[in-house]
């Protein structure tokens, strides 16, 4: 029988070949852009599994792509940009799948915080900001006041996201959203203060366990990329349940019964706040530092919620794995990525460190304020979370991504 993967995030695909083929089945995964995955592609045999090239935001064309897949058992959606896509494919087709209607809803962050908010789930209100978002200054101060964050509703990757402290910033920043295309509309919301973290979750039949939190190190504002993680945060029991519990509360809210979510939040003066609701396993290498600490490749969870059917990691014995830390090398500027120095001399690092490219050689950076302009990351371990964030950082600190020239173009 085969799974089929409509997209995957950039690191996992190895792991779920793995998970597939261990649990008698094929991957065939349905991709817009194969260069998303030339990382892992490099590493796996050719025949590793089957890819399929189609518009992966086109449903129909995925379901008629879907339908000429031989024997297939289950479908595997797994991002936030193409959830809506996959949920619409596997309703359609017959598949085990979430609830379109509950996917639609996460992908809108306006929606959640307000459906939490109508529950007494959230402290935070949210304003939908109104076109031409240039006049919608004053709405947006009356709403939610400063300091504030304005963000596209169905954005990722902390792209088209604006932290304002100030009304001339506020306009600015409304300005300048004018002119980017979003993925949904504008919201506003107030700005959390205090440190960020993950968590990172499991649902089965409605019932959520808590894998582990993440720690997330930002960067300076208004830049809101992420610079560095570490997994997992240590917890007493007590704040392990309560948490739990907390997070378990959002995601029934929203309609997510079933599989990984990754749900991020501020710890701030007043307890956690949402920030926001991701349905799948969280992104970058939060997979692979599950993975190691947890002893098991946690994917074959993919496997079964895509067969409908209780997840074996559930039952898994206690984490007795790893901490894993991970830092994100960022561009220094714009240009063309020529390469990286420092690659050669991370083996002299404690942590066995290890190195996760997102771009290649060739490849054009254009932004430096968000995750576009990550390069690579690096990831290492420690008995605790805390050193291995800090074997990250100072391994990470080696490395210096190269800019060139533009790469030549190819002979006609």
């Amino acid at each position: 029988m085969t799974i089929a993967a409509l997209e995957l995030l950039t690191f996992g695909l190895g792991r779920l070949v793995t998970a597939a083929r261990e649990s008698g089945h094929r991957l065939c995964l349905l991709t817009r852009d194969r260069a998303v995955y030339r990382h892992e592609l490099d590493r796996l045999p050719p025949d590793a599994l089957d890819i399929v090239d189609v518009d992966t935001l086109d449903t129909a064309a995925c379901v008629t792509a879907l339908g000429a897949v031989p024997d297939l058992a289950g479908l595997i959606n797994s991002t936030d940009t193409f959830g809506i896509t996959g949920a619409d494919a596997a309703a359609a087709l017959g598949l085990p799948g979430p609830d379109p209607a509950a996917v639609r809803l996460v992908r809108d962050k306006y929606r959640v915080r307000t459906v939490l908010h109508g529950l007494g789930l959230g402290r935070v209100p949210a304003h939908r900001v109104a076109a031409p978002y240039p006049a919608a200054a004053s709405g947006v101060l009356r709403a939610v006041g400063l300091p504030a964050v304005l963000k596209d509703t169905a954005g990722t990757s902390s792209r088209a996201v604006w932290p304002v402290r100030d009304e001339p910033s506020l306009r600015a920043a409304l300005a300048e959203a004018a002119s980017v295309p979003l993925k949904g509309g504008l919201l506003a919301e107030p700005f959390l203060s205090g440190p960020v973290y993950s968590a990172e979750t499991l649902t089965w039949a409605g019932h959520t366990t808590l894998l582990g939190v993440t720690s997330r190190q930002m960067s300076p504002e208004p830049a809101v990329r992420e610079e560095a993680a570490a997994f997992p945060v240590a917890l007493d029991a007590a704040g392990h349940a309560r948490l739990e519990r907390w997070v378990g509360g959002l995601l029934a809210a929203v309609g997510h019964d079933a599989g990984f979510a990754h749900t991020e939040f501020v710890r701030t003066t007043e307890g956690p706040e949402l920030v926001e609701i991701n349905r799948r396993i969280g992104g970058a290498l939060v997979g692979e530092a599950l993975c190691r600490r947890l002893g098991t490749n946690v994917y074959t969870a993919e496997i079964d919620i895509a067969l409908g059917r209780r997840p074996a990691l559930l039952d898994a014995p206690p984490a007795a794995g790893p901490a894993c830390g991970f830092v994100l090398v960022y561009a220094p500027g714009t240009g063309t990525l020529a390469g990286w120095q420092g690659l050669d001399g991370l083996a002299a690092f404690p942590g066995d460190p290890r190195w996760y490219p997102t771009l290649a050689p060739g490849d054009r950076i254009t932004a430096l304020t968000d995750q576009r302009a990550c390069t690579g990351i690096l990831l290492t371990e420690g008995p605790t979370a805390e050193l291995a964030l800090h074997r990250a950082l100072s391994a990470a600190g080696s490395v210096r991504p190269l800019l060139g020239p533009p790469a030549a173009a190819p002979p006609a």
